[in-house]
């Protein structure tokens, strides 16, 4: 099938995923979007936020286009003439669900479990699809169960790295340091990359994390010497300093600008490679086959 075609049918699907992810997050259950244990009569309520046409639906849009875009790109010869219907279909279905996993991350600081189950039926289409339709990892030649244990180290790895971080951290810190829709949202992606796509999506995840991270602590420090210009400069500094102090207890952990939600760039790692697989294999091939550990 000719490249542009399937770029203009890549752009075609992004602005139809935008669209519909926008329509669909209106209408998701209040509780999908709220912490565990959350009540209305709870004093710290919060209604959540939901997706407007402008500018997440836009931003949907876009992030969808670029990894359907790529995908016709990167794996046109590997999947799509050679004609893998069922490969196809876990990135057609898989983009969205990424999609909301962002928009409901960075707007309310909590991934759906619903969303982590979607994205692991997904997995398992995927692990079918290696089973019929051929795994590039994989040859001929290799046990038949390398495929299905490649997929699920790639959960248990996934989801078992982010609990042990979440561990270390509440135990040393007494803070949560990572969130159990984290948690359940990378064991759900590495059914999806399995272990050895687990490298490229927390590659991407951290750095990409990162690029956002540097500009929010110069931010965050910023603030932090303007309030204590504030305080200094106030007629009853004690005072001013008990009502910034309020004002940050009251405020929903949702609204913090000193929070960095990972969601979205976990799910921004799982597309990317997703989408551009047969290249990541291309470039690890070698390197695997020296380790040992391609089959």
């Amino acid at each position: 099938m000719n490249l542009y075609v399937l770029i203009i049918t890549g752009v075609l699907l992004g602005a139809l995923s935008g669209t519909s992810t926008t329509f669909l997050f209106k209408k998701l259950p209040e509780s999908w979007l709220q912490d565990y244990g959350v009540k209305e009569t709870d004093t710290n309520y919060r209604v959540s936020k939901r997706m407007r046409p402008y500018p997440e639906g836009l931003i949907a849009g876009l992030i969808s286009c670029l990894f359907y875009v790529a995908f016709a790109v990167f794996s046109k010869a590997a999947f799509i003439d050679s004609f893998k219907p069922l490969h196809i279909a876990v990135i057609i279905l898989l983009v969205p669900a990424l999609v909301l996993v962002m928009m409901a991350d960075k707007l309310n600081r909590i991934i759906p479990d619903q969303f982590s189950i979607y994205i692991a039926i997904c997995g398992i289409l995927s692990i079918i699809s290696d089973y019929t339709e051929g795994s590039i990892w994989f040859s001929a030649d290799a046990k038949w169960y390398l495929p299905l244990l490649n997929k699920i180290l790639g959960a248990l790895i996934g989801g078992g790295l982010l609990w042990l971080i979440g561990f270390i951290t509440l135990t040393f810190t007494g803070r949560d340091g990572m969130g159990q829709g984290d948690m359940r949202l990378l064991a759900a992606t590495g059914l999806i990359t399995g272990c050895y796509g687990l490298v490229v999506l927390t590659y991407v995840a951290v750095f990409s994390a990162l690029i956002f991270a540097v500009p929010l602590l110069i931010r965050k420090q910023i603030r932090l010497k303007k309030e204590e210009e504030m305080i200094k400069n106030a007629a009853n500094p004690r005072k001013m300093r008990r009502a910034l102090e309020i004002k940050k207890a009251r405020m929903h952990f949702a609204d913090d600008p000193d929070y960095l939600a990972f969601g979205p760039f976990l799910a921004l790692g799982c597309g990317v490679f997703a989408v551009m697989e047969p290249f990541f294999y291309a470039k690890m091939a070698t390197s695997l086959s020296i380790l040992g550990v391609l089959f």
